[in-house]
Order: structure tokens, then C-alpha cells, then sequence
């Protein structure tokens, strides 16, 4: 069982868990939907307590929307900062600014002139996540490589999806890949490591 094994169980599982989440959009109405956000981002209200920069991202299709929950960390106090590429071949950094621009691969992102800041904390997409805080990602490895430099200088990293994307499976690890410290859910919030 080598590489190319590990490689295509991780595609398969990207696979059937982007057509659950999918097909788990359909079913909601609006409203339903906008429920759901909200007590997602109530459910993380008290990890923005003393946090200076939260680092969120554009929702895109069937994606939750971390945009209730940064409104929330707005209200007390912190920065909201956006992915922003200046190349789309080098890893993306978060900027304070609105994201209002279009960027590469279909993100809407800040423009470059808004100041690069370094998140205490980070709300990461995902297509997956397992037990043990491993992220199934869309496998440009966008994140992944930002996730580097988060996880060294600290940052807490909360991935967060609907309930059906913790997967009760182990998802295979590459070398490269960072554990969340927590999933948060609009059914709450399960934490992974030592997240304090």
C-alpha cells in the first residue's frame, strides 16, 4: 500500500464529503441556513475573549459562513483580517481589510494596500476534519502552507463546518499537514489539543 493509495483514499474522502456538505446545503432554507450561522458564531464568542486579530475567510458555495462569527469578534475589539494574495504562487497573508476585491482562485480578498497582520486566532475552511484535528482542505494546500507560520507564531487555528464534516473516519496525513486545535459547529465546539 504505498503513496498512491494514501493519496487517492484522501481525494475519495474530499470527494464524498464536498457532495454530503453539498447536498446538506440544499436541504436548508435561507433563513434555516442564517440560524445556523449565527449559533455557530455564538458558540465561538467566548474563544475572541482577549484575542487581538482574528483571521476569517469569504465563504464560498456550500462553505458555512464565518461571517456572523467575525462580526462577533469585531464587537469586542479585535481586528478581522482576510487572506490576501499578492501572488497566487506564493502562500497568502492576512490583511486588515475588508475583502472587497477579487482575487485568485474565485476569493474575494482585501486590497494590497491594507496593513499584513499576524491572527492570535484563525477560523479555517474545510472540507473535513477527524478526531484528531487533521483538515481535509479543497488540496490546492493554500492553507496548508499558510497554516505553517500560523501554527509557529501560535495562532490558535478553529476550523469550522457543519456538523456532518467531523468525520467519525481517520483521514490520512501527509508531512505537511497542520492539526486544528478545535471544530466548531453550529452544534458547538469540539476541542482537538490543548486549547486553552
Amino acid at each position: 500500500m504505498g503513496p498512491e493509495m494514501e493519496h487517492l483514499s484522501k481525494e475519495s474522502l474530499r470527494r464524498a464529503a464536498l457532495e454530503a456538505r453539498k447536498a446538506f446545503v440544499r436541504t436548508l432554507s435561507d433563513a434555516d441556513r442564517a440560524l445556523l450561522e449565527r449559533r455557530l458564531a455564538e458558540h465561538l464568542t467566548s474563544f475572541f475573549a482577549g484575542v487581538s486579530v482574528v483571521g476569517g475567510y469569504c465563504p464560498l458555495g456550500s462553505e458555512v459562513s464565518p461571517l456572523p462569527a467575525t462580526e462577533e469578534a469585531r464587537a469586542v475589539g479585535a481586528i478581522v483580517a482576510y487572506p490576501c494574495f499578492k501572488d497566487p504562487a506564493k502562500p497568502f497573508r492576512f490583511l486588515a481589510g475588508d475583502p472587497l476585491e477579487p482575487g485568485p482562485f474565485g476569493m474575494m480578498q482585501p486590497a494590497k494596500r491594507h496593513p499584513i497582520v499576524q491572527p492570535d486566532l484563525v477560523l479555517v475552511p474545510l472540507i473535513a476534519i477527524d478526531s484528531r484535528g487533521t483538515r481535509l482542505g479543497r488540496g490546492k494546500g493554500h492553507y496548508d502552507r499558510a497554516l505553517v507560520s500560523l501554527k509557529k507564531s501560535g495562532a490558535r487555528l478553529i476550523g469550522i463546518g457543519w456538523p456532518l464534516q467531523r468525520l467519525t473516519e481517520t483521514i490520512p496525513t501527509d508531512e505537511w499537514d497542520i492539526p486544528l486545535d478545535a471544530f466548531a459547529s453550529p452544534e458547538g465546539v469540539e476541542v482537538f489539543g490543548n486549547l486553552g
